[in-house]
């Protein structure tokens, strides 16, 4: 190689590392082993251009259409669209919750297949991100979400004019799928805009978005439900989706820079007339199968829970926590019927759990700024993974706390609000467990991470689809305080592990082909 060419591919390679160091990657960029787009010139015609190849189309310096270059009111407003679709999707899932006694009456069925209807919804949630996270490497964040919330919407009308319990089901199970890319793509979006230093607060907004969305579809579906039809629960979801489908299609942009990069070179090729102008995701896609992916994409996840003993354990943990607040759903009117609550009154008994997910959520720059402590001063400027787990213990020690106290102020001479102050406290929890699980993950597991966060989403659906099933005969059978002290005797189980991953989770780590070390 001669002395030019090698000092041209090392300043690409500079650029390259530059910016990779910049841009916090997605998990099925990492995975799918696509590295960010370099920055090889000041100039906008630069962008056309590579020093090592003239026909590569990378990103100039301080390119405006890098969406890492975007202003400040366009990435939050990108930041608001996908963190209200998550909600709003999520919010179907348990609205339904104060609807099962229309369905039994209409369908003439037991309560426990109509709580299917929530049950398949989640089923659909924990399926979906296998498709869809592939489909969005080949074609971007916007035509998935576009394509995916249209078929939301419009499967939503089956639901709510269905004259029979298999079309009800049937297409709240469908819903569920399609709804699913605001839970595995909708991240994706908030790391193309968000470079790694600043990433930590937008993506805990958006991470409990779609748990804050389960909290407030009993609220809505109490207040529906006691003052007109059942099917107006769906209805209201209808509404609400077409709503947020024109906001998705007016304020959505796309936001995955390789597929702008190839949009660009496409562009570019048709106003120069050459022909040899590309952009490398034209290239990497391409050479890869659609099919083959998805099929590894639906594969490795159980190949990792079935291999990966730290990634199933943290997997069981956050399974059993939204599998508890979806049992929720089911037993909060069981507890609150006996302080004389009408349906509005249970919905608003959720309110405590919203209110200790915003408390958590209003924590975290506290979070961020310790984050960046341990890295300086613990990891020597190494950012471990290890060092996203601090919230996590904390957690992990709150929430039995607001479970031991839900469970043992729910007599009902006790003033209903002192079990709704346990709530909160279990919101806080539930909300900082889930973050530090979550980014742990991505960091951990990098090499696999979409796989990896996969696993995590089909594991907490499977118990979150489940739980509700059981949930009245295990409040009858066990007593309600005995019921709400078991669950939090299991919890109580799982209090060491972030102590345990956090001293030891780098050398777990080693062993392990699949994590980062």
């Amino acid at each position: 190689m001669s002395d030019t060419a090698r000092a041209s591919t090392s300043s690409r390679a500079a650029s390259t590392t530059n910016e990779a160091n910049n841009k916090s990657p997605t998990a099925t960029d990492l995975e799918k082993g696509e590295a960010p787009q370099s920055k090889p010139g000041p100039s906008k015609e630069a962008a056309a251009k590579s020093d090592a190849d003239p026909n590569l189309v990378t990103w100039a310096d301080n390119d405006a259409e890098n969406p890492l270059n975007w202003s400040r009111a366009r990435k939050i407003m990108l930041l608001c669209v996908v963190t209200s679709c998550a909600f709003c999707v999520t919010n179907t899932s348990s609205i339904i919750s104060n609807a099962y006694q229309g369905i039994q009456d209409e369908f003439h069925v037991s309560r426990e297949v109509a709580i299917l209807g929530l049950s398949l919804f989640v089923i659909g949630l924990g399926i979906g991100p296998m498709l869809l996270g592939p489909l969005s490497e080949f074609y971007g964040r916007r035509p998935v979400y576009l394509v995916s919330y249209t078929a939301f919407t419009l499967l939503g009308l089956p639901v709510s004019f269905a004259n029979n319990l298999a079309v009800f089901l049937i297409f709240r199970f469908l819903t569920g799928f399609c709804g699913s890319a605001f839970l595995s793509v909708a991240g994706g979006s908030v790391s193309d805009i968000f470079a790694a230093s600043d990433i930590f607060v937008p993506m805990a907004i958006y991470t409990n978005g779609p748990f804050l969305g389960p909290v407030f579809g009993p609220l809505l579906s109490g207040f529906i439900n006691q003052n007109t039809n059942w099917r107006w629960t769906f209805w209201t979801i209808n509404i609400w989706s077409t709503v947020m489908l024109v906001i998705l299609v007016l304020f959505g942009p796309e936001s995955y820079a390789p597929a702008l990069l190839a949009t660009r070179a496409k562009k570019l090729r048709k106003e120069t007339g050459n022909t040899e102008l590309y952009a490398e995701h034209e290239r990497v896609v391409a050479q890869k199968s659609l099919p083959r992916t998805i099929l590894t994409s639906s594969t490795r996840p159980f190949q990792l829970l079935a291999r990966e003993a730290m990634l199933t354990l943290l997997c069981l943990w956050s399974a059993l926590l939204l599998g508890i607040l979806y049992l929720f759903f089911v037993a909060f009117p069981i507890v609150f019927e006996k302080h004389g609550f009408n349906l509005q009154e249970i919905g608003l008994s959720f309110l405590g759990i919203g209110i200790g997910m915003m408390i958590a959520v209003a924590t975290m720059p506290l979070w961020a700024r310790h984050y960046t402590r341990l890295v300086e001063t613990k990891g020597n400027g190494v950012a471990e993974p290890e060092f996203r787990l601090p919230v996590a213990m904390v957690g992990a020690i709150l929430l039995p706390i607001g479970m031991f106290w839900f469970a043992f102020t729910t007599y009902p001479s006790i003033h209903w609000i002192v079990p709704i102050l346990g709530t909160v406290v279990f919101g806080v929890g539930i909300s900082y467990i889930f973050t530090a699980v979550f980014t742990y993950t991505t960091h951990a597991y990098r090499p696999v991470a979409a796989s990896a966060m996969a696993a995590n989403s089909f594991s907490r659906s499977s118990f979150a689809a489940a739980f509700p099933l059981f949930a009245k005969q295990m409040y009858v059978g066990m007593t309600i305080q005995g019921a709400s002290a078991f669950l939090a005797g299991l919890n109580v189980l799982m209090i060491p592990v972030p102590f345990v991953f956090y001293k030891y989770g780098k050398q777990i780590r080693a062993r392990s082909q699949f994590t980062l070390t």
